[in-house]
């Protein structure tokens, strides 16, 4: 008898979240879904294949949210991939606080908040856990428009190469996958120039999960736009990007 997979994707309700939902359902996986739309989590759910779990969750509340996702866990049979992707962006030239804060709060504060809580269950529990963590492509550059997006983004894969490296410094059985999308058909692009499908994206964050990657662009032509992102001049960045 094949042995049960439990696969948690906080941000589910809608986008890559709920893509790769049923891509990992479609692989065998049994899947928790947290999100705050708890109407649209039950829909992703009923779509599965596979058993769902759904827990509301609200990662702006990151005491909350971590209490919420240790619920999850525990009502599910094993849980060995946690998959992060809760995020939001707001077009901002004005610096209003309140869409800095909530970007900081989703991206930042929530990010970690999950993603600890991730790594410490693996640990505690002594899983072969696997962390995967969605950032951007955006995290190679700043933008005047949507400023805390961008740093948010570059914290989340320099937080998650530093759970990288303490996993490998304890000699965990912990894989930590960095996910840099460019442009994704979600309600967050800002553009359209490279722009796949929620669906193309699961389908290659899938397979780098499969393969236990530690870094992986979406889709693999992002890469040579990274790379020229972080040649190219901070002066020279600032005229285009301003």
């Amino acid at each position: 008898m094949d042995r049960t997979r439990g696969a948690i994707v906080v941000g589910a309700s809608s986008g890559i979240g709920a893509a790769l939902a049923r891509e990992l359902a479609a692989d065998g996986y049994e899947v928790g879904l947290a999100a705050r739309r708890t109407d649209r989590l039950r829909e992703v759910g009923e779509e599965l294949p596979t058993r769902s779990y759904v827990a509301t969750m609200d990662v702006t509340d990151a005491e909350d949210a971590r209490e919420r996702f240790d619920a999850l866990a525990d009502a599910m049979p094993t849980v060995e991939l946690v998959i992060v992707s809760a995020g939001t962006a707001a077009l901002n030239r004005e610096l209003e606080w309140d869409r800095e804060r909530k970007t900081i709060d989703v991206n930042v504060r929530g990010f970690a908040a999950i993603a600890t809580a991730a790594v410490t269950r693996f640990e505690d529990r002594n899983v072969d856990g696997h962390l995967v963590g969605i950032s951007s492509v955006a995290a190679h550059f700043a933008n005047g428009g949507v400023p805390a997006y961008n740093a948010s983004k570059a914290f989340v894969t320099t937080y998650l190469e530093g759970l990288r490296t303490r996993a490998r410094g304890r000699d965990l059985d912990v894989t930590v996958t960095t996910v840099e999308p460019g442009f994704v058909d979600t309600e967050l692009a800002y553009g359209s120039f490279w722009k796949c499908s929620p669906e193309t994206a699961a389908e290659q964050i899938a397979r780098a999960i499969h393969r236990e990657r530690t870094h992986v662009y979406v889709t693999r032509r992002w890469r040579l736009v990274a790379w020229i992102f972080d040649l190219v001049p901070n002066a020279i960045l600032r005229r285009v990007l301003s």
